[in-house]
């Protein structure tokens, strides 16, 4: 372990003073002064907004490249970058699909197996499409049959993907191509058409509709099934598995949504949508497993925040009638249902963790599955199959992929056997990975997973980066990050904590971090890191932060309100100002889950935490290095630069020893689809500016 020398510090770029130019806003009877509303412009519209970018650009690169540490760094880290990765296959009658990416591809692949075991042959690759590595391959679906597979594409991160659609048989794209921002909504059982959602006016991210397509005809004249009508609603329709149904939602954020079901055979007669709702403006989310005859089976955190199983008859579909088959349990969360030949199979989360269960149609349970340790699995399974893919992972077990059959005759566990594993290019017995608990303010215990070295020492004295989200019913469940494996070897603490306003233990605590509670969200992560000072892993002069998206929101937060408990702060991709978030992209979305300084009450929650509001003249704040991308669409780089104009020109910081730092990648969205180089690129930023603000060198 070497120490940064002091004496680069002295060299580190600080880019000039910010142009202020105030607007004032009356919001909700309350004046609002923002100095910096001219940087909300995109550079594509506004070149005096270019020119500042580039500047503080080439100040934060200035800086980020002088750091003593970052060649070893980046030598260190490409080795676990280049491990390549292998999905879970997807059944189909011709065979499996799934996707794959070597280790210096900088986009996977998609390949075919007509056998398990036997050769495979790449069916998609986007890196032939794009030399520079910045197309990426958004999402891809084969029909049942596997003869068509339907695509999405990208640029630049930017996530409006154009739907495509590869022909097996042909070994070639056919002519069908949908722009629009568009995502498969399913595929009918004759594998010859589909529905699909999309924008109908790119430039409008509220007008989304889904549509009916058949191979081989043109887009233009596809039939509108349903169209967005409400802004912060996002309305959804695809096809049962028969082909007999269609089931549609209208979600309201993300604890909530509507749930209704049509004859699919009737719409296609008449185009008129004949209706048979099922739950409309109840407080809980009906998500739709499928139907199997005349029964539809759905989860539901409704009455259930843990969530359960329920079937509908069809024929009687009134709310007395529902039936419960996997009731709520008081000690896990019912994560998902995937259903294969004859039963179901439920995902579960015990403590943060992965529980697979399977139980026949009426809800008799089978038996569990057995998984290598305590982590987090998916399972691939098909309607007409006992056949399954298990993909397990934990921060210290890389991604592997297990096949099993999952018809078993007793409550023993099916075998799963290795069907590709992630090698790596070192050994990782040496780490060890706990969980522990801190109490926040109002004495909720919140959990975290702390990994390091297992010869760690507790000092004080650790250097430490603490990582969080908390939003959006998001759960951060164990899984393998290759790229903190520097900072194991050179003595660093990784955290991650589990903050209200996730999923891990069900709707409630996703409710305890939304809107008027936001504030909870804050409080459990400074209890996790006073709880780390407190048992001796870290101190605050070695303790760093990151977060990204809503993440980014959360390290932005606590920068402004709790600056003296951190040392550093990465804050990704981020919202900042939270007054006036809702108006831009497609961020209205989220009011559900933050509120709206639309509304008198939640202006207040709002402006007590909005970063871009709180900040002090005269405070010393973390080191900071804040990063946004221009083609981002769903976060606007206008927050991150607002921010950064406003905390530089108020910070209390030596701005060469603890500088308030932005990159705007100007070649990147919100961190999707990036190509390998881009990706090394920005972890070698991010970990060396951390290793230099906790006095780590590599």
């Amino acid at each position: 372990m070497l120490l940064c020398s002091l004496a680069f510090v002295l060299f580190a770029a600080v880019p000039p003073a910010t142009r202020i130019d105030p607007v004032k806003d009356v919001v909700q009877g309350v004046e609002i002064i923002d100095d910096y509303r001219w940087l909300e412009a995109l550079e594509v519209d506004s070149p005096e907004v270019a020119s500042w970018t580039t500047i503080q650009n080439d100040a934060t690169r200035a800086t980020l490249e002088k750091l003593s540490c970052r060649d070893a760094l980046s030598k260190a880290l490409e080795p676990w970058m280049t491990l390549g990765s292998i999905g879970a296959p997807r059944m189909t009658d011709m065979g499996y699909y799934y996707s794959e990416r070597t280790g210096t591809q900088n986009q996977g692949v998609v390949r075919f197996r007509a056998d398990l075991r036997g050769s495979a042959k790449t069916i998609l690759d986007v890196n032939t499409l794009d030399a520079a590595g910045l197309t990426s391959l958004d999402w891809w679906t084969p029909n049942e049959q596997g003869t068509l597979m339907a695509f999405g594409i990208s640029q630049q991160g930017s996530e409006m993907s154009e739907l495509h659609v590869y022909d097996l048989t042909l070994n070639a794209w056919i002519a069908d191509e949908i722009p629009g921002k568009v995502s498969l909504s399913g595929w009918m059982p004759d594998g010859k058409s589909f529905f699909y959602s999309g924008l109908r006016d790119d430039k409008d991210p509220y007008s989304r509709e889904t549509r009916f397509h058949r191979i081989g005809t043109s887009p233009r004249f596809d039939p509108v099934v349903i169209k967005q009508t409400d802004p912060s609603r996002i309305p959804s329709v695809g096809p049962s598995i028969d082909g007999k149904w269609l089931i549609g939602t209208l979600s309201k954020g993300w604890q909530a949504n509507d749930l209704w079901v049509a004859d699919l055979a009737a719409w296609m007669q008449t185009g008129e949508l004949t209706k048979i709702v099922l739950a409309e403006g109840l407080d809980g989310s009906f998500n739709p497993i499928d139907i199997i005859g005349d029964t539809l089976y759905i989860t539901t955190s409704f009455g259930t925040p843990k969530g359960s199983l329920v079937a509908i008859n069809l024929n009687h579909p009134e709310r007395a009638n529902w039936k419960t088959l996997i009731a709520e349990r008081a000690d896990m969360v019912l994560e998902g249902i995937s259903l294969a030949k004859n039963m179901f199979v439920a995902t579960w989360s015990k403590d943060v963790c992965t529980r697979f269960e399977r139980f026949t149609q009426d809800g008799t349970l089978i038996g569990g599955i057995d998984l290598p340790g305590l982590g987090t699995a998916g399972i691939s399974t098909d309607h007409k199959r006992t056949e399954a893919f298990v993909s397990y992972t934990s921060y210290d077990a890389p991604r592997s992929v297990f096949s099993t059959d999952l018809k078993h005759p007793t409550a023993a566990s099916p075998v799963l056997a290795v069907w590709e594993t992630t090698k790596i290019p070192g050994d990782l017995s040496k780490y060890t990975v706990e969980q522990k608990r801190a109490t926040s303010k109002d004495g909720t215990q919140v959990p975290m997973f702390i990994v390091h070295r297992k010869d760690l020492k507790l000092d004080g004295n650790n250097p430490t980066l603490l990582y969080g989200y908390g939003g959006f019913n998001v759960s951060l469940t164990p899984a393998f990050n290759p790229t903190i494996v520097p900072w194991l070897d050179a003595g660093g603490v990784y955290v991650v904590a589990n903050l209200r306003g996730g999923g891990e233990y069900g709707e409630d605590w996703h409710r305890a971090g939304m809107q008027a509670n936001k504030q909870n969200v804050f409080d459990d992560f400074y209890a996790c890191a006073e709880w780390l000072v407190a048992s001796k892993y870290t101190t605050s002069a070695r303790l760093a932060i990151e977060g990204g998206s809503n993440g980014g929101l959360l390290t932005g937060v606590a920068c402004t309100q709790r600056p003296e408990l951190f040392a550093a702060a990465i804050v990704a991709v981020p919202l900042l100002d939270m007054l006036r978030f809702q108006d831009f992209l497609i961020a209205r979305y989220w009011t559900p889950e933050y509120g709206s300084a639309e509304d008198a009450t939640q202006f207040k929650t709002l402006r007590a935490y909005s970063p871009y509001h709180n900040v002090v003249k005269g405070t010393k704040f973390p080191a900071m290095l804040v990063t946004a991308g221009e083609h981002d669409s769903r976060v606007h780089p206008l927050h991150a630069r607002k921010f950064v104009a406003r905390v530089q020109a108020n910070a209390a910081n030596d701005q060469t020893a603890d500088p308030i730092m932005l990159w705007v990648d100007r070649d990147g969205g919100h961190g999707q689809g990036k190509p390998l180089a881009l990706r090394i690129r920005d972890e070698v930023d991010q970990w060396s500016f951390v290793m230099w603000q906790t006095g780590v060198c590599n």
